[in-house]
């Protein structure tokens, strides 16, 4: 199997999967409880958010376990706005965002909250001045993608904080950086973020656990009620073993990230060279991730493209894994040209991909160029 579909989820790491079987088998009391086992359980999860909160560049009390990356946006935004809306209703972000995005300011709208919904640039990110130009003085929070899921689109976080810090604004500046954690190097202090979601099968954990950064001093309500886990911010008994391996595969990652970065860009960039001179008239879409590839076969279906790779099991997507088949948004918010759109297949690179991955891809891609166009 050559697996290249990366950026919907990642194969699970060796070290991250014994660390939630270690978890489930040995230390797998409630860390609510006071006997021993529950202390254990205890230790282990302090551990585990202080190994998450390194590799994020925090402190462990300003990380908050989720069940994912989209309970981490949702959070961050009903929550977030929630909290400013004596100074105002007005909220930014852009029309290229996760969906966990979306329908939360879909609901903020429904709410009373007026949001402004940028365009990409023609790179697939939302510039600072677009948000400049947006901000106004009831501005109140800022949500925008660091890395995006389809294009690779890196938007400069830093800037648009350096934005509003120059414009006096008060604004909470949120970030869904999910397909950016351990891909891209930063830490809240470098995005002058006061939110980030991240999430673990990402990056080689278990799906079912993320986290939310909240800036220390910003108290979010919590949208999960019951109990007072997680300092009584989010309810209900803490995942701990995939919270574990969350942990493992950070610690496995945060030491050779830019080694890692540059190894998918590398092959990013080999993927690009050989595909271009075999399909001229294929078309690179977006970019600036590492690890994340949008090219199209113009006037080619997506659909066929991925069913003929499949056959030699060779696994890409058309778009985000959350749209289940259905078009990008993304690449419609870019302006592209329907034949474009229906072309595109998305590359999902990892540390695990091989040079054998990439011969299957090109092999496999040209072959389909061949036989189609002779159709």
């Amino acid at each position: 199997m050559h697996y290249l579909d990366n950026s919907a989820t990642t194969q699970v790491c060796p070290e991250a999967a014994q660390a939630a079987l270690f978890a489930m088998t040995q230390e797998f009391g409630n860390p609510s409880s006071t006997h021993t086992a529950g202390r254990e359980a205890k230790k282990l999860l302090d551990r585990s958010r202080a190994s998450v909160a390194s590799a994020l560049g925090c402190i462990p009390a300003e990380l908050i376990f989720t069940s994912c990356g989209s309970e981490s946006d949702n959070w961050a935004l009903l929550s977030g706005a929630e909290s400013m809306k004596r100074r105002g209703n007005h909220i930014i972000s852009s029309v290229a965002e996760h969906d966990a995005i979306r329908r939360s300011l879909d609901l903020l709208e429904e709410r009373g909250f007026e949001i402004t919904r940028l365009k990409p640039g023609p790179s697939g990110a939302v510039s600072v001045e677009a948000v400049r130009e947006a901000l106004r003085e009831d501005t109140i929070l800022v949500s925008l993608m660091l890395a995006n899921n389809e294009t690779g689109a890196v938007t400069d976080i830093a800037g648009v904080s350096a934005a509003l810090k120059a414009a006096g604004s008060s604004a909470l500046l949120h970030t869904d950086a999910v397909q950016a954690f351990m891909k891209i190097p930063f830490s809240p202090k470098s995005l002058g973020a006061d939110m980030i979601s991240i999430s673990g099968h990402k990056i080689h954990a278990p799906k079912g656990i993320g986290a939310l950064y909240v800036r220390k001093g910003l108290r979010l309500k919590p949208i999960i009620v019951g109990g007072s886990q997680e300092e009584g911010r989010r309810a209900g008994t803490e995942a701990t073993s995939q919270i574990a391996a969350f942990a493992a595969a950070c610690d496995v990652a945060a030491p050779k990230i830019a080694e890692n970065a540059e190894r998918m860009r590398t092959m990013r960039g080999e993927i690009i060279r050989r595909l271009q001179t075999d399909i001229p008239e294929l078309r690179v879409i977006g970019g600036g991730a590492p690890h994340i590839l949008s090219i199209s076969l113009p006037g080619w279906r997506s659909e066929v493209l991925m069913n003929f790779l499949e056959a030699r099991e060779v696994y890409v997507s058309k778009s985000s894994a959350c749209k289940k088949g259905a078009r990008s948004h993304v690449l419609e918010a870019m302006g592209l040209d329907s034949k474009t759109i229906d072309g595109a297949l998305r590359i999902g690179l990892s540390r695990y991909t091989s040079q054998e991955d990439i011969d299957a891809l090109c092999e496999g891609l040209r072959d389909a160029h061949a036989m189609l166009a002779h159709r």
